[in-house]
């Protein structure tokens, strides 16, 4: 069966009504029959889903993470999305990032956009616009 996505997003947040916002707000801005976008809440989760999006030759275009997760931090979480996936960009959205790390991964070029929460619905599309395009 022939894949129609042009690609995806992936967004990865501890808190279900987090993934609910999003997912409302994302799924208003973005074309669904083109961009596949799948939520999670457990990031060893979404690894694993990572794999299968590639698998299905579709990329993931953007990465929506949070930063204070129970399993694995936000940065750890992009850290290793990128050793599977170098292409994909990635949108930290968080309330307690850690400066140290934020600015790490700006310098390294892992992290295209930190965005505080409680966030603003046009600045968090204006950031994904950028990497889906």
């Amino acid at each position: 069966m022939k894949n129609y996505f042009k690609n995806a997003i992936v967004c990865v947040d501890d808190d279900p009504m987090i993934l609910q916002v999003l997912s409302f707000q994302i799924e208003k801005h973005i074309n669904t029959s083109e961009t596949l976008t799948e939520y999670f809440s457990d990031p060893e989760v979404a690894l694993e889903h990572l794999n299968a999006i590639k698998a299905e030759g579709i990329p993931v275009a953007c990465a929506i993470i949070d930063y204070q997760m129970p399993k694995m931090t936000g940065a750890q979480l992009i850290r290793k999305m990128k050793e599977l996936d170098n292409a994909t960009g990635f949108i930290m959205l968080s309330g307690q990032a850690n400066a140290v790390q934020i600015d790490s991964l700006i310098e390294e070029k892992l992290l295209c956009k930190f965005i505080a929460k409680p966030w603003n619905e046009k600045e968090l599309f204006d950031a994904i616009n950028e990497l889906i395009v």
